[in-house]
This record gives structure tokens, sequence and C-alpha cells, in this order.
């Protein structure tokens, strides 16, 4: 019996009418005990496919499916509903449908999609935000390359032989997938974010002796203060109003080190009319005060 399926390889295909399609089904009844190993169970593909050009194309489920169903555009367009929300996927963009949601999906007729699939399930899918509806975008050809060689992978994999160790490797495959897709930075995105945080810095150090609110900061650069907020988070891990007030105190330290300017003065320089308010807040964040710090004592500590 063991060898009739492992004959077989992984052949259990259906045929859905476009041509040049793939589809493969894992019968994971059959191998419950592999599906129990904790790095198969961690990712576990049921289904896979690609759909080119797939005219017509259309699935609907009013009860969903047990499994994340992962939906890879290609090229051309698709429409996806989930309960009540309606998503639209074009080339180089992924979104993946919750388990257990009512859905449906189906291809544009204008400009059928070619689409790669899969179904899976596993303890690590907790880890990814599938959950979320997110319509991804690939953001660059590299991105898409790399999706569709691993893809390749898969179906090259799945045309062997049932083996712990192909199903462990799938597993493997699948994680890196969805990595790809929602945890490696995209290059476009991180540029643009990386140029914003720079025009942002360099306006803060043009304007130490000014009191800049977040206000000024997203007015002057023309960038809402959520978005503001959550790129300093990321990159500075700290909000811009707090990064600009580090820079002032970082340039209070040089300023006592290098110069014989009055603590006043020094302050008044960084836009602070009162200078124990200033004391107070350079004891803060450097932990010494400014004449403690000019007498050496902040440089003995370290």
């Amino acid at each position: 019996m063991e060898g009739n399926i492992f004959e077989q390889g992984w052949e259990t295909r259906k045929q859905d009418g476009f041509k040049d399609e793939q589809y493969f089904v894992i019968p994971t009844e059959s191998f419950e005990n592999y599906a129990r190993h904790p790095l198969v169970r961690a990712l576990y593909l049921t289904d896979i496919g690609f759909f080119p050009k797939a005219r017509h194309h259309y699935r609907e489920r009013e009860e969903g499916t047990q499994e994340y169903i992962l939906l890879y555009c290609v090229e051309g367009e698709g429409c996806i509903q989930v309960e009540n929300r309606k998503y639209c996927l074009h080339g180089q963009e992924v979104f993946c449908i919750p388990r257990n949601k009512r859905h449906k999906y189906y291809a544009s007729e204008a400009k059928p999609w070619s689409i790669f699939w899969v179904h899976f399930k596993g303890e690590n899918t907790v880890h990814y935000p599938l959950e979320e509806c997110l319509v991804v975008s690939l953001g660059s050809k590299h991105a898409e390359n790399r999706i569709i060689t691993l893809f390749d992978v898969l179906f090259r994999v799945l045309g062997c032989n049932y083996t712990l160790g192909n199903f462990i490797y799938i597993s493997q495959v699948l994680s890196l997938i969805l990595a790809e897709i929602y945890f490696r930075e995209k290059v476009d995105e991180a540029s643009k974010q990386n140029r914003h945080i720079t025009a942002t810095v360099r306006y803060m150090y043009k304007h130490l002796d000014e009191n800049l609110s977040l206000r000024d900061l997203s007015r002057e650069l023309e960038l809402s203060k959520s978005y503001l907020n959550a790129v300093f988070k990321k990159y500075a891990n700290r909000a811009p109003i707090d990064f600009f007030i580090n820079l002032k105190m970082q340039e209070a330290c040089k300023l006592l080190k290098s110069t014989d300017m009055y603590i006043l003065e020094i302050a008044q320089s960084l836009g602070y009319d009162d200078p124990y308010y200033f004391s107070r807040i350079f004891k803060k964040m450097i932990g010494v005060s400014p004449r403690e710090y000019r007498n050496g004592i902040y440089i003995q500590k370290q």
C-alpha cells in the first residue's frame, strides 16, 4: 500500500480547465504522523496551484475554509470578497483570506488574473498578519522573481516522493514565502521612509533654537503627524519630538564641553528661556546637571 502511494508522487491533481495550470492537493489524512512533526505542524500546506490567465475563474465558500488561502496575482486583475468587504487584486499583489470567513473571489473579465495560490494552516500562522485582510504590493521585480522562484521550488518538491524530509522542506519554503511577503522590508518604501526621516532630522538641526511641535514638523515636511510618529518609532525607537529634544541635549553637551558659554546662554541658544527648565530636561536625559557635566562628572561616570 505504502509503495503504491510513493509511486504516485504528490499526484492528487484536479483540473480546472486553465491551460498550463498546476494544482496539487496533499492527502493530509494519509500522513498525519508527518503533520504532527514540530517543523511541519508549524506551517502545513494542504493545497497549492497556479492558474494562468484564468478567465471565468470563480470560487465561493459560504462557510470559508479551515485553512488560510494566500493568493498571489502575477498579472491581470481580480476581486476578492471577505464577508461583506471587497478587495481588488492586481499584478504583483498578494492577499490572504482568513480561515473560516465567508468569501468569494473571481478573475476580471477584461484582464483575467494569473495567480499562484496556496491553502495552509499551522501553529505559526498566528505570527503573520493573516487576519488583517491586507493587499500587499511586492514593490519590485526582484521581489516578484523571488516569490515565483519559491513557488517553483514547491512545485518541484511536490513532484517528488512522500517523505518526512520533503514535508519539512515544504513547510520551510512556505514560511520563507510568508516572510518575503509580510516581513521583508520593501526597498522602495524603506527608501522613501529613510528620505523622510533624513529630511526631518536635517530640518530639526537647522531649528535647534526653536520649540518645534509635531504639527510644525508635519506642516513643514507635508507629512501627516501619524506617519511621522510611525516612521520615527520604527527607525529611531522614539517619537519625533523626543528625538528633537535629544538632539538639543546632545548639542548642549557639545557646547558645555567646547565653549565657555554660560548655561543660561546655552539654554537660550536651544530655545529655552527658562534655564531651570532646561537644566531639568538635561538632567532627565543625560543623567547629571549641566554644571556637573561641564565639570567632568558625567565623563568620569563613563
